[in-house]
């Protein structure tokens, strides 16, 4: 669930992974990990990326019904 909302999140706000990756400070290739589920996200960075669209942890991990 995690991974299928970050990668909805960014398409629907147009932005790019290499974006992401900037903003949290990670290689790009690590960015596209985390969206395809080969690499755990750190909470650090679930937080980041909680801020960054505006929504809450629980949405991210699908805690949001």
């Amino acid at each position: 669930m995690l991974f299928q909302r970050i990668r909805d999140l960014r398409e629907d706000h147009d932005k790019k992974q290499t974006e992401l990756a900037a903003y949290l400070h990670i290689k790009p290739n690590t960015y596209s990990n985390y969206e395809c589920g080969k690499i755990n996200v750190p909470v650090d960075m679930l937080i980041k990326i909680a801020d960054f669209y505006g929504v809450t942890l629980d949405y991210l991990v699908g805690r949001d019904r």
